[in-house]
């Protein structure tokens, strides 16, 4: 990973600030949810594009009544109408 050059202290919640820049240029929002995992002793931060409210899968999400579901969840729900 290429060091960019900025840091950042944790305050006493637990707390740190994304720099604008960053955010700008991944298109974060406030308010927009992150997703943080560990990699290889590092912490990854990715905006969080949301999961199927059912088998949690990230790939291929619509929105149903204001829930993430798959397709392959969509076309299991539609075939038990």
């Amino acid at each position: 990973m290429k060091a960019t050059g900025v840091s950042r202290c944790i305050d006493e919640l637990g707390r740190i600030v994304i720099p604008k820049s960053m955010r700008n240029k991944l298109g974060i929002n406030s308010g927009d949810p992150l997703e943080f995992r560990l990699e290889d002793g590092s912490i990854v931060i990715t905006p969080d594009k949301g999961r199927c409210s059912f088998c949690l899968s990230d790939e291929g999400l619509e929105s149903f009544k204001g829930k993430s579901v798959c397709r392959a969840c969509l076309n299991e729900l539609k075939s038990v109408e």
